[in-house]
């Protein structure tokens, strides 16, 4: 852990480099310098996100070293001899086993050194040679000794990975999680623009009914999703170094978290959820198609009652991209509207004093896209029937195997005014 406090080390003294490249940026900076220290920046957060996914990495090895000495362990005490076994054998009897007895154990596992104990894999793993005849068979050529050498794979895979979140988290929005796919239907009311009116005295009350309450309804229904059947060898679940249905199982996983927040976000709503950004309703239009102002974003952040602003799941959403766009903005008096937070107590950003959140399936800043969001996310449901399911058959493609996943939602804005978007021109 020494060296996730290291990189986190670096990463704040990169934050601090970059804040004091943007200060000096002002009206003054002629555009050379001003480009030369925005690079400087870019270059600087670009190391930041080299930091954080190589910390990633390092905690990812750390876990699973964890996982391997505790299975290790387990195995070292279920191989550990009972009390009066071995009897007889002095300690100068020398080593009880050989390499070659080893290796035909280690042949007899399959090359499972999973199956091995501690001291056996240390016999494997010594390098050291007795100097003495020079033979010709060589563990270099495979023909000539290299076919008899055990081959040991690592017991961690790389995997790539990306970002998919966060419109199915519990605590950026609403959510109702059922055990059954019935409708759910949620009333609504808008009387924002109903005022009352002055009395004169002596009339009588209008009564035309032009000031009766509208109540409207919004359903919850139940979407399914999969991510059809992966087929895998019986061959391929044996002989994997890896527990391959666990493997399958974690990535078929993170397919059903990809598809429910895109259609969380992008849903059309036609028989499919309907997405944040297609329930949003219009905050502000860019005056430009391919680039965003800070007085646009000020705009956007106001067109939004402040009401819903004191919320607090209340907050702004963007891709990434759109949010390297961002952090080079500032207001009419200089400052910056993003503001970085701080790694090392884990405090987040936020751009003009309300958090935000990287979502991966929102648009990037191209004509007529929606790239931002701004509102009180707390106003949109999400309906979870069960949770998500994974589901391994194995008579049906006997001798091999097939895994699939499945996953039920569905999402809707319950106040359109509530939650509002700003479109590129």
């Amino acid at each position: 852990m020494s060296v996730i406090k290291e990189l986190r080390a670096k990463q704040a003294r990169i934050t601090e480099e970059a804040r004091e490249r943007l200060n000096q940026i002002n009206e003054a900076t002629d555009e050379a310098r001003a480009k030369e220290l925005e690079t400087q920046h870019d270059t600087a957060m670009a190391e930041f996100d080299k930091l954080e996914a190589q910390i990633q990495r390092e905690q990812k090895l750390a876990d699973a070293e964890a996982r391997v000495r505790r299975v290790e362990d387990e195995q070292r005490d279920k191989r550990r001899p009972n009390p009066g076994e071995g009897e007889g054998r002095s300690e100068g009897d020398g080593p009880s086993m050989e390499y070659r007895d080893v290796f035909h154990r280690f042949i007899k596992a399959g090359g499972d050194m999973g199956e091995m104990s501690s001291e056996e894999r240390a016999i494997l793993r010594r390098s050291t040679v007795t100097v003495g005849e020079t033979r010709a068979q060589t563990a270099g050529t495979t023909t000539a000794g290299g076919f008899l050498v055990p081959t040991e794979l690592a017991t961690m895979i790389v995997r790539s990975m990306k970002a998919w979140g966060p419109m199915y988290d519990g605590a950026i929005t609403t959510v109702f999680e059922t055990a059954s796919g019935n409708p759910i239907k949620i009333p609504t009311v808008d009387d924002t623009a109903v005022t009352a009116g002055a009395h004169t005295e002596g009339t009588a009350l209008t009564d035309d009914g032009s000031k009766d309450v509208t109540i409207g309804q919004k359903s919850l229904d139940s979407y399914v999703f999969d991510t059809e059947f992966l087929r895998f060898s019986m061959e391929l679940a044996q002989d994997s170094a890896f527990n391959v249905e666990t493997l399958l199982a974690e990535l078929l996983g993170e397919r059903l978290g990809r598809i429910a927040n895109l259609q969380l976000t992008t849903g059309s709503g036609a028989s499919a959820p309907n997405g944040v950004v297609t329930a949003s309703t219009l905050g502000k239009t860019a005056a430009a198609a391919a680039a965003i102002t800070a007085d646009e974003l000020i705009d956007l952040q106001h067109s939004v009652d402040p009401a819903y602003r004191q919320s607090p799941k209340v907050r702004w959403m963007f891709n990434d991209t759109t949010l390297a766009a961002i952090r080079k903005l500032k207001d009419g008096q200089g400052n910056f509207l993003w503001q970085m937070g701080d790694v090392t107590k884990g405090t987040p950003g936020t751009l003009l004093g309300q958090m935000y959140e990287v979502n991966q399936a929102m648009a990037s800043i191209a004509t007529g896209a929606k790239p931002i969001i701004f509102g009180d996310f707390g106003k949109y449901f999400v309906r979870k029937v069960g949770g998500p399911a994974i589901g391994v058959l194995r008579e049906r493609f006997w001798p091999d195997l097939g895994i699939a996943g499945l996953i039920r939602f569905d999402g809707e804005l319950g106040d359109t005014a509530a939650i509002k978007h700003l479109i590129m021109a």
